[in-house]
């Protein structure tokens, strides 16, 4: 037998994700809650089908605080709204309600502060009936004074990081499932990290790392950024197939700053966040063959498309999707054809509901003994294609092709607990002891 080839999973396919639901890959759109001439309102329940995580922009800070939040539907009654959230939840798409934005900076300096931030926050969730929270913390929301990314002494971090927490815990009891948690930094409060850890420079990092098993989604704002350091110690601009390659590597391998140790996430929950055309961000947009080899390139299915070269051999298959900002840019046809982004993330990902509903299919293969302890049998997979054995963090622990109807595998290295086996799109699971 073949020595097993170890890397990331095509699919995050977990427990978590069977629980949750969430789409995997994810196509991540934010929706305007106003109307902008140049990217004009859209009907919640009337967007481009491709997107099947949406979030609303945004929860703000009611007028003379920084964190007192309130969610009001600017366009439509808060009864139509509802109806049209649960409308989408309904095709099976998530609905998350995002804080902050670039305009509007949250800042929990006190206790009163976090605990009221908590409430309000439940409200809205309650209110709505959304799926998760997105933190889209800018400006002066968050910033590093000391401490380190494991242990940070700054009361906004601190009572961020509390604050979350709570939320989530408060949501589960009330719902009786987990809260979906995203985030969406601009780069500078995380890869930024790399160049000084101080003021907004890796700011983000804290939060993310003690949030890590509960994140979902990381999508980065891979614009309006400048130049920043890939982990090989060179700088890369925006825009460029470099730029998406080297920052999306950066948070699933990890890197240091002067704050300690940044370890990465697993692939599963990086999706690559860009703007849905020129007009949509004052500067890194990239073109959709760019956005493409960039892709391609990180998911192991493509060329080297520039100078930066990927550490892991074969890159990251299971690479969770894509972000944009926004839903109503992708839309337009003045500075793009219409959902020019949906359309890509189609091109790259494949079919997104066949994907994202992989989980469910049916299997016609037999794993056997089923617990099993040093060798499983698999049968009926036909003697061709790939058979993959996933961990509970969504990794391939074994890759290697079938090469007969009836194959034995060693399992006598693996530790204790669940796996799925997969075999052309088929999956079924089994018991290590």
């Amino acid at each position: 037998m073949k020595k097993a080839i170890r890397l990331f999973a095509l699919f995050f396919l977990t427990t978590l994700i069977v629980k949750s639901q969430v789409p995997n890959p994810a196509l991540i759109g934010y929706w305007h809650n106003w109307n902008d001439a140049n990217a004009p309102y859209i009907q919640l329940d009337q967007i481009d089908s491709r997107y099947n995580v949406v979030d609303v922009a945004f929860a703000v800070p009611h007028s003379g605080t920084d964190y007192r939040m309130e969610f009001f539907p600017d366009q439509v009654t808060p009864a139509t709204f509802i109806t049209q959230v649960q409308t989408l939840q309904s095709l099976g798409k998530k609905v998350i309600i995002s804080l902050g934005g670039a305009t509007s900076p949250i800042s929990l300096d006190n206790i009163t502060e976090r605990d009221t931030f908590i409430s309000t926050m439940n409200t809205i969730l309650n209110t709505y009936g959304f799926d998760g929270m997105d933190i889209d913390f800018e400006g002066s929301s968050i910033s590093v004074t000391g401490g380190t990314i494991a242990a940070p002494v700054d009361s906004k971090i601190i009572h961020l990081i509390e604050a979350l927490k709570q939320i989530m815990s408060d949501y589960y009891s009330t719902h009786n499932k987990r809260l979906i948690l995203t985030m969406a930094p601009e780069a500078a409060f995380v890869q930024g990290g790399m160049s000084a850890y101080g003021g907004i420079w890796g700011a983000y990092l804290p939060v993310i790392d003690a949030l890590r098993d509960s994140l979902e989604i990381l999508h980065v704002q891979l614009y309006n950024s400048g130049s920043l350091f890939g982990i090989d110690g060179n700088t890369y601009t925006q825009g460029t197939a470099d730029f998406i390659v080297a920052m999306t590597e950066a948070v699933v391998h990890g890197f240091n700053t002067a704050g300690g140790l940044f370890s990465g996430l697993s692939a599963g929950k990086v999706a690559v966040g860009l703007p849905a055309c020129s007009g949509a961000a004052g500067g890194g947009f990239a073109d959709t063959a760019i956005v493409k080899a960039a892709i391609d390139y990180l998911r192991g299915t493509g060329a080297q498309p520039g100078s930066y070269t990927l550490t892991q051999a074969g890159g990251y298959p299971a690479l969770r999707g894509m972000m944009t900002w926004s839903v109503n840019w992708d839309a337009v046809n003045t500075c793009s054809t219409t959902y020019q982004y949906a359309e890509n993330y189609e091109n790259i990902f494949g079919t997104s509901t066949a994907v994202a509903n992989l989980h469910s299919l049916p299997a016609s293969f037999e794993v056997y003994p089923n617990p099993a302890k040093d060798f499983i049998q698999v049968t009926g997979s036909g003697a061709n294609g790939i058979i993959q054995i996933y961990n509970s963090l969504g990794e391939v622990v074994f890759l290697l092709p079938v090469l007969e109807e009836h194959q034995t595998i060693s399992i006598s290295d693996l530790s204790s607990g669940i796996y799925l086996v997969k075999v052309q799109n088929r999956l079924t699971k089994f018991i290590k002891r």
